[in-house]
């Protein structure tokens, strides 16, 4: 069992911090928003998810780190969610990456901006765990945030109903 200590990332516009109890009606809002799911071919209802994000927070407590609640300095709004959180993936123990915002924080490049922060911590504190990103082929959007991330095409298969993209990367210090 891995556990590493982790209180927030801060970057030029956004606040990374753990995610909370309190946090899990933004978190309902966002991730059964019928404009966040675009692109899921079965999007979770509000018990779906909430159960999901009682795994999120088991998460945290077991390993001391997971997804991250993300608002502007200063802020109150939860804009979006970006983290990691370990996974197993084909066999491998990896981290898998995710980002999902609120509509209105679309198109402010938050998600590379706060995806970039997370995978620095990685490189600092979980050198050379692999990171997936899994994203539906159709959701370009997401696939340019990988892209801009330096993640590379790894596998193409079906995966939670869909085509998807599994991108990698392997954080290093430098």
């Amino acid at each position: 069992m891995l556990i590493t200590t982790f209180t927030e990332l801060r970057t030029e516009r956004l606040v990374l911090r753990p995610l909370r109890e309190e946090d899990r009606q933004a978190m309902v809002d966002i991730h059964t928003d019928p404009r966040t799911n675009r692109f899921n071919p079965a999007p979770p209802d509000v018990a779906t998810f909430s159960e999901v994000y009682t795994g999120w927070l088991a998460h945290w407590a077991e390993h001391g780190f997971g997804y991250l609640a993300v608002t502007e300095p200063g802020g109150t709004e939860v804009l979006g969610v970006t983290g990691v959180r370990f996974r197993e993936f084909h066999g491998e123990r990896v981290l898998n990456l995710a980002y999902r915002y609120r509509p209105s924080a679309w198109g402010k490049g938050y998600a590379v901006e706060a995806a970039g922060a997370v995978m620095d911590w990685c490189a600092g504190k979980l050198p050379g765990v692999p990171v997936l990103a899994s994203i539906t082929v159709t959701n370009k959007p997401s696939l340019r945030v990988a892209e801009r991330l330096g993640f590379t095409d790894y596998i193409l298969e079906d995966y939670d109903g869909a085509p998807s993209r599994h991108y990698r990367r392997t954080p290093t210090t430098e």
